[in-house]
């Protein structure tokens, strides 16, 4: 009886080695023939699956993006019922953060592929999309503060959406670079989200997760 093929296991540890790949070597030593030999497998295997390198690329991105959103559930189910709009967004974008190693590796590819899209508009659009989709998320939370009274009403909410992914985006290439420890990242993070929506509540602030040993 023929063996059974699990496909998107095969996809998983393609995207797996692609991601060795770049974080090791960068993203100009990604091709199918790098990712094969990482992979332990033939180039003709890697283009069965993928064929061309934007179809890898973009595919090893959504293995980032799935555990991502995998460790911030966790994260959030941790927090028990109905949490603050601020313990919330501090909870998900903390996570977020490259703070250990897994998530550093992550970080380097997500990195690598958004500079991978600046000059390919088609493999831009589902970064795009997933982008537009974590902005809705954090304006909706920023009005559910101003609704309790957690929050300014003076303040537009799709901007301070903008400008508060772009600090944790900022802070993450920082971290990726080793430019300062991950208290530092966490407390910028901390004063911009005292900003927007004032500061924790004594007593309910959230505690830094610590990184993970390599």
């Amino acid at each position: 009886m023929p063996k059974r093929v699990d496909h998107q296991e095969r996809r998983k540890l393609i995207a797996d080695a692609l991601m060795r790949v770049a974080a090791e070597r960068g993203l100009e030593a990604v091709s199918l023939r790098h990712v094969a030999a990482e992979a332990g497998v033939s180039s003709g295997m890697v283009q069965h699956y993928f064929r061309t390198k934007d179809e890898m690329m973009t595919f090893a991105l959504s293995v980032v993006r799935e555990r991502g959103e995998a460790r911030v559930t966790r994260a959030v189910a941790a927090l028990g019922e109905d949490p603050s709009p601020r313990t919330l967004l501090r909870t998900m974008l903390a996570e977020l953060l490259p703070l250990d190693e897994a998530r550093r590796a992550d970080g380097r590819v997500a990195l690598a592929f958004l500079a991978y899209t600046a000059v390919r508009p088609t493999v831009a659009a589902g970064l795009h999309r997933e982008t537009a989709e974590l902005l809705a998320f954090i304006a909706g939370q920023i009005r559910a503060a101003q609704a309790a009274g957690a929050a300014e009403t003076r303040v537009d909410p799709d901007r301070a959406a903008v400008a508060l992914l772009a600090v944790m985006e900022g802070l993450g290439v920082y971290l990726l670079g080793g430019h300062y420890p991950a208290e530092t990242a966490l407390g910028a993070l901390d004063a911009q989200l005292d900003l927007l929506l004032g500061p924790a509540p004594r007593g309910r602030a959230v505690p830094p997760r610590r990184p993970s040993k390599p």
